[in-house]
């Protein structure tokens, strides 16, 4: 990717190309430099109706759940964000140039707000996006879908109509409900990002799917505690270690019947940063994800004692502050360098390169998510052509799956981009679920 249409055709996310924000119903309108712009589709969200059968303190959707105490998962409000027709849905998805011969019906939207923790275990909170399908079968299978790199908190799937809708839209549009987290630190949650945790974005995906079954329940659409999990980029990673979870019996109530994440960097010490340093990675991401990544990943390991460690001047003065889940990524990537050796010190450049200390330790931590045995079906797709998240990543996940007898095939969709990557694993994703789910 040359470095000058980085800057201006993309802004380093993990799956997001500037025209699926900038999506009108009807046209697209490619602005960088405008950022608050209006919802995709712009129809009025509808409140679900009271139903005699509802408890008094249930009859508004958006209302405090009266049972809200210190449970992680505990729901504390549902608030309206979209109501789309079939045909919305439909238009929305082609204008990122994906396939809609899966969208069978319109969805509603809803921010969920529910209790959870930090990655130290304290009690938080946090939102995310539940989409639930307009027609279909009454209970319904749900969809973990988990999102890539997002550095302003209102890029997430709860707050903008944005990339971050493409996955909820398609499943939901297919009959699923989608239980789509933000994480910590983005929509409407506390505090900042702690960007590739992928420890605390598991249990905020989690406890987002327990939200999600109370509040499908409270809506009509009770779920069936059947889960298909699925997430780009950043989200791939953190589908996968979810699957572990759920495999491992996290919840009694959810049960994995299939995985399919998307790009995910599944080996950073031994696939992701080393295509950082050789070119695999281009420029402008290699700059963004490393910012990200060291500032937050500081905060939960060693990593340096000051920035100056790390950073060269003067990035070292505004590198942390840049990522505070405020500032676009407009806004980040023209003030950092065009390359790693221009924002890193040369010991911290080298010390990348054969990391050891608080470094290893934080990529270990988030590592090891392939290491498993899954009793559902695995696909793991990618793309020959992505440089942001090399397919290295991919092959040595399946290398670890079947080293435990795991037969998970790599599907490469060749040489396309990162965010095309996943707009052209969405529509068979959810043929392959759908096909899993006819063997049930």
């Amino acid at each position: 990717m040359n470095n000058d249409n980085s800057r201006t055709e993309y802004a380093t996310s993990g799956g997001r190309r500037r025209i699926a924000r900038r999506t009108a119903a009807a046209a697209a309108a490619m602005v960088l430099a405008a950022l608050g712009v209006a919802p995709a589709v712009a129809q009025s969200p509808t409140t679900q109706q009271p139903t005699s059968q509802q408890p008094a303190a249930q009859q508004r959707a958006d209302a405090p759940d009266p049972r809200a105490a210190h449970g992680r998962g505990t729901l504390l409000s549902i608030t309206p964000v979209a109501d789309l027709d079939r045909a919305d849905v439909a238009r929305f998805l082609a204008s990122g140039g994906m396939d809609t011969a899966t969208v069978r019906h319109g969805l509603r939207g809803y921010r969920l707000t529910y209790r959870t923790v930090t990655p130290q275990g304290a009690p938080t909170t946090a939102t995310g996006f539940l989409a639930l399908p307009k027609g279909g079968p009454h209970r319904l299978d749900l969809v973990s879908d988990t999102h890539g790199t997002m550095a302003h908190r209102d890029y997430a799937p709860s707050v903008g109509e944005d990339f971050g809708r493409f996955a909820p839209y398609l499943h939901a549009s297919a009959g699923r409900a989608v239980a789509a987290p933000d994480y910590l630190g983005l929509g409407k949650g506390p505090g900042r990002h702690p960007y590739m945790d992928t420890k605390s974005s598991v249990t905020a995906s989690l406890d987002m799917m327990r939200a999600a079954r109370t509040a499908a329940q409270r809506l009509g659409r009770p779920l069936t505690g059947d889960v298909y999990a699925g997430g780009f980029s950043q989200g791939g990673q953190v589908a996968m270690a979810l699957g572990k979870a759920l495999g491992g019996g996290a919840d009694r109530h959810f049960r994995l019947r299939a995985l399919a994440p998307v790009s995910g960097p599944y080996d950073i010490e031994h696939a992701e940063t080393p295509a950082l340093f050789d070119g695999r990675v281009n420029d402008t991401s290699a700059v963004f994800y490393m910012s990200y990544y060291l500032t937050a990943q500081s905060r939960l390991h060693p990593l340096y004692k000051a920035p100056s460690e790390a950073f060269r001047k003067p990035y070292a003065d505004i590198v942390d502050g840049l990522f505070d889940s405020e500032h676009t990524e407009e806004e980040i990537i023209p003030a950092l360098p065009a390359t790693l050796k221009e924002l890193l010190t040369d010991d911290y450049y080298r010390r990348l390169q054969d990391p050891g200390g608080g470094l290893l330790e934080a990529a270990r931590a988030q590592d090891g998510n392939c290491a498993w045995k899954p009793d559902v079906p695995v696909r793991l797709y990618s793309s020959s052509g992505d440089t942001d998240v090399p397919i290295a990543n991919a092959r040595h996940c399946a290398a670890d799956l079947a080293a435990r007898g795991v037969d998970a095939p790599v599907v490469d969709q060749g040489p396309v981009d990162h965010n095309t990557t996943y707009l052209k694993s969405g529509p068979e994703i959810v043929r392959w679920f759908d096909t899993v789910a006819a063997r049930r």
